[in-house]
């Protein structure tokens, strides 16, 4: 069982220091994808640094304008390119001069065939491009930027040396699991991601959706067998003779809103071509998709 995190008190558009270096403002975008909404860190004082501004609310600008008042805000980190992270981060460079640091898309939103979170930003592109990893550095603050494709194939958490903590995007949340969409989302890259991040042994994670994992080992322990156990039961469905996504879901996923049903059907599916690609399922279909039938090989 996730031990999940799910509990965090805080106003829409208030500035709350949540540790020594650390802000955080709330965006008011709740929803089913966003929990309570995205929070938006600013770390440091004085020079400061934003992680995931968030999206293009006027009044979520303000607030962050606000609580950097008498400041100078240097750089915006954006984990990834949804509509509930980076739309944001021109607006405020703008306002700021701020540098922008984040990843390119690989996959352009055309080729996204169903869309489930909010949309993806293409608009946003970083000044200063980390795909490869990278240090950004302020004065009493030092990021270093790592690469955890999965959630998105661009997706990046920063990882902050002076409180060995990690700002982690959507890549871990403690409320919930994390959404994979093919083609942008790949199983494969989660599991190794999450064990990069495992193997780091930070003392904090600080997820952009609701409130912060304290104990992280064992909480990705426990994310990792959730994905491992929804590969089980995958299994199972296909020994029961059921060879369709859409006809696995509602079993699979019955105590879950169903609001969220169809997103559901597409982590089953990252999960069904991770399976196909280890030699352990076979798809009727030359390029395997949500529609296939599938087997156990």
């Amino acid at each position: 069982m996730i031990p999940y995190v799910r509990d965090m008190t805080f106003d829409y558009g208030k500035v709350d220091q949540v540790s020594p270096m650390i802000r955080r403002v709330v965006a008011n975008n709740p929803g089913p994808f966003t929990y309570l909404g995205t929070g938006t860190y600013i770390v440091g004082h004085g020079q400061v640094a934003v992680i995931d501004p968030g999206p293009d609310l006027p009044e979520h600008l303000d607030a962050i304008l606000a609580a950097t008042k008498g400041e100078t805000v240097k750089a915006i980190l954006v984990t990834h390119n949804h509509a509930d992270h980076s739309p944001l981060a021109r607006p405020l460079a703008e306002a700021t001069g701020a540098v922008t640091y984040g990843c390119p898309m690989a996959h352009p939103p055309g080729e996204m065939a169903v869309k489930v979170e909010d949309e993806h930003d293409a608009g946003f592109v970083a000044a200063v491009t980390v795909c490869g990893g990278g240090t950004i550095a302020g004065p009493g603050w030092t990021f270093e930027a790592i690469p955890t494709p999965g959630h998105t194939s661009n997706h990046i958490c920063y990882a902050l040396t002076e409180e060995n903590a990690l700002f982690c995007g959507d890549h871990i949340m403690g409320w919930s699991t994390t959404v994979i969409v093919p083609p942008d989302g790949d199983m494969g890259d989660y599991y190794e991601s999450l064990r990069i991040i495992r193997q780091r042994n930070f003392s904090t994670l600080w997820p952009t959706h609701g409130p912060p994992i304290t104990d992280p080992g064992p909480f990705i322990d426990a994310y990792l067998a959730h994905r491992r156990s929804r590969e089980d039961q995958i299994l199972a469905q296909l020994a029961k003779g059921r060879t369709k996504i859409t006809d696995m879901v509602p079993e699979m996923y019955a105590a879950v809103d169903k609001r969220l049903h169809p997103a559901a059907a597409q982590s089953v599916l990252a999960h069904m071509l991770h399976l196909v690609g280890s030699g352990r399922v076979v798809s009727g279909d030359a390029a395997p998709g949500l529609c296939s039938a599938y087997s156990l090989k």
